[in-house]
């Protein structure tokens, strides 16, 4: 079998003129990316530990620096300071509110804090943060939640204690910034279920999924986290950035309802995340607000019935349990990187509020410069040891060292590419996005687009003469079920762009394809850029299905706010225009939705009698595009109808649909398109959602037109 990877496809600037080897793709509004470096040579490096006797799991008092050794990759460090903190020190603060997470998150404006409390008199406090993730709880969740709150702060909160609310729901913010006031948090967290105050503000709902930009983002990433679940990995993000100023160990409840890995799935944003609260001593505890849940082979009221012989031959309920099990998945992984706990399956939220209180009643705070001089961003684990016997002892199992990309040579540099695509812990230092898509060349040979994105605010661009320049080096590779490497590229691409094209508001998309068998395969790609060194990593799944098998056979759907001339041979190129992969499904108003896709080996209409001899049977293939809001469908295209194969030597069927955006509001949208082959009696309706936002500059309003659905004559590319 022949593996192969077709050359890097040079592209142009969105909306302007062509450049060699990237496209510039305007952006939208967007988080940055946070780019930690973790000074480990320079700076202290601490870690919290709880010693605890192994038979009555009580806290050990009274160690010396002396009874501890920490080692590094095995290796013994000097303990440069010893600090240890308890509850039972704690001198009470006199302010009832500190200004520390507020600020940090929602900026000065949004803060309610009135005073700052001094480092000092945090010490021996317990620093709690409550995030509330209103976006994925049903309403008897977000009670059973919110009342556990309410008793904890009402009946079980403690002098020491200081707490600080934050929820997600069309925006992430704090609501009560630190304070040990009761009454006041009390008040507040009955907000959520609007139990107390004036429940939410006109206009907001707990059941949208945006992040808003609150959190000191630049305009052009956001709209990556607007439509897929990366977004409450973002908002632990945010919150673990506004909370690095303060030094004291600190934790957090996650009350959520699962975080279902659809979307963009990218296990780099789960491992920033980690990564941010390790960096800000934070602790996860993450809290499963569904409770002890009954998981049926039918499904709950919120999926529909299921058809076929799932019901009873148990592969409903294996699907169910599943994905049960993969929406707890990244709690579980938050709290274990992070030295929390996660709680599942119950609906007693009580003992997760004692065990951040008992984790937090004391510890021992160690710190040590490594004697590891590499700058190198490795992973280093940390491995603590008592010298005392029966003691049990807990603490965060490491930390990433920092990188010098200036001192390494051409051979490191390529070294360091390979031993990242191939490790298992992703970067995420550069924010890298990543869709791919396929078309069936054959029976068993597909054709494998694949967009990579990185938003221009992450490359550090230089001047050279009256140009802004960068170089990026991009690696990526396709393994199989066994992972073996099916396919592979490799392509530096250099940056030389006229400044007036403003590229770091903007994205660059860098792009390649595979053809590949049918199978299921795992896609990773790993982009640095040449100026610091910083990379970041994208990894996805796709399966490419054996058609022979479906009724209706369709290509993936390619939605494109842009189409460009191109002379290439591409299934993506339609009438000499390519389609430009809109990957984050994000539109704005001055825009156009493009829409193509194919339909393979449609079914052939019976030929009537009396036809001359020699006559082709014809097909009867009709298409149309509806955008639904909530559950009123407010557009829908005119119907298109195919009557003959437009795709010769593929025996296919190209179909492009054309949405003018103009006359539609801002807002998220969930398109059905809906493919019917009259012939055969087959159908299909998929569904995807796309965000449509303002123009950069206002337009107009205009009602969209029936216009733009086409299906190109026979003989096109």
């Amino acid at each position: 079998m022949t593996n192969w990877t077709q050359k890097a496809i040079a592209v142009a600037v969105i909306g302007a003129l062509a450049l060699q080897g990237v496209r510039i793709a305007p952006a939208q509004d967007s988080p940055q990316s946070d780019n930690y470096v973790f000074k480990a040579n320079a700076e202290l490096v601490l870690t919290n530990v709880v010693v605890r006797d192994s038979k009555t799991g009580e806290f050990v008092r009274g160690l010396k620096q002396s009874d501890f050794t920490v080692l590094e990759n095995g290796k013994p460090q000097q303990i440069a300071s010893f600090d240890y903190q308890t509850v039972e020190m704690a001198t009470p603060l006199k302010e009832a509110t500190i200004s520390g997470l507020a600020s940090g998150l929602n900026g000065p404006a949004g803060s309610k804090a009135a005073v700052v409390a001094k480092p000092e008199d945090l010490r021996n406090h317990r620093l709690i943060v409550m995030f509330f993730d209103l976006t994925s709880m049903q309403p008897e969740d977000l009670d059973r939640c919110v009342t556990a709150a309410r008793d904890f702060l009402t009946n079980k909160m403690q002098p020491a204690d200081l707490v600080a609310l934050v929820s997600l729901d069309e925006t992430l913010k704090v609501d009560q910034d630190f304070t040990a006031d009761k009454a006041v948090l009390a008040n507040e967290v009955g907000v959520y279920n609007g139990t107390q105050g004036q429940g939410f503000a006109q206009g907001a709902t707990a059941n949208t999924n945006q992040v808003e930009d609150t959190t000191g983002y630049t305009p052009d990433e956001s709209e990556y986290n607007d439509l897929n679940t990366d977004r409450e990995l973002y908002a632990l993000r945010a919150i673990s950035k506004a909370l690095t100023k303060i030094g004291e160990k600190k934790s957090l409840l996650y009350f959520s309802g699962g975080i279902s890995r659809d979307g963009i799935e990218n296990q780099a944003s789960l491992r920033a995340a980690i990564n941010s609260a390790v960096r800000a001593n934070l602790s996860i505890y993450s809290v499963d607000t569904r409770g002890l849940q009954a998981i049926s082979p039918l499904g709950d009221a919120s999926t529909g019935s299921t058809r076929g012989s799932g019901a009873f031959n148990g592969a409903a309920l294996t699907n169910n349990m599943n994905s049960n099990f993969a929406s707890q998945e990244v709690m579980a992984t938050l709290s274990s990187e992070t030295g929390g706990k996660a709680f599942f399956d119950s609906n007693d939220f009580a003992p997760a509020f004692a065990q951040v209180q008992r984790d937090m009643s004391a510890y021992y705070a160690i710190g040590f410069h490594s004697s590891n001089p590499a700058r190198d961003g490795k992973y280093r684990k940390l491995t603590i040891k008592v010298n005392r016997p029966g003691l049990k002892i807990e603490y965060r199992p490491g930390y990433y060292a920092p990188a010098d990309f200036k001192h390494s040579g051409r051979e490191d540099r390529e070294r360091e590419l390979d031993e990242q695509l191939a490790s298992d812990l992703p970067a995420t230092d550069v924010a890298v996005y990543l869709d791919a898509m396929y078309f069936r060349l054959d029976e068993n040979r597909f054709f494998v687009p694949v967009s990579l994105i990185v938003p221009g605010s992450q490359i550090p661009f230089v001047k050279g003469g009256d140009k802004d320049k960068a170089t990026l080096d991009i690696i990526g590779e396709v393994v199989d079920e066994v992972k073996r490497p099916i396919g592979n590229a490799r392509e530096t691409v250099k940056l030389n762009l006229d400044p007036a094209l403003q590229a770091r508001q903007k994205n660059i998309e860098y792009t390649t394809s595979f053809n590949l068998p049918p199978g299921k395969y795992r896609l990773k790609f790993v982009v640095r850029e040449n100026q610091t060194g910083r990379m970041g990593s994208f990894e996805a799944d796709i399966t490419l299905p054996d058609m022979k098998k479906q009724p209706l056979k369709m290509s993936s759907i390619v939605l494109a706010s842009l189409r460009q001339p191109s002379k290439k041979a591409s299934p993506l190129v339609r009438g000499g225009e390519e389609y430009v992969p809109n990957i984050s499904h994000v539109f704005r108003q001055d825009q156009h939705l493009y829409l193509l896709y194919e339909v393979y080996g449609p079914t052939r209409e019976k030929l009537t009698e009396g036809k001359p001899k020699g006559t082709k049977a014809g097909i009867n293939l009709l298409s149309s595009l509806e955008l639904i809001q909530g559950a009123t469908k407010v557009y829908e295209t005119p119907l298109v109808q195919a009557k003959a194969i437009n795709v010769e030597g593929r025996d296919a069927v190209a179909v492009e649909l054309d949405v003018p955006l103009a006359g539609l509001k801002p807002g998220s949208y969930l398109c059905q398109l809906n493919v019917i082959d009259d012939a055969g009696g087959s159908f299909a309706f998929p569904r995807f959602a796309v965000l449509l936002r303002e123009p950069t500059i206002p337009a107009a309003p205009t009602v969209p037109a029936a216009t733009s659905s086409s299906i190109a004559p026979a003989g096109q590319p």
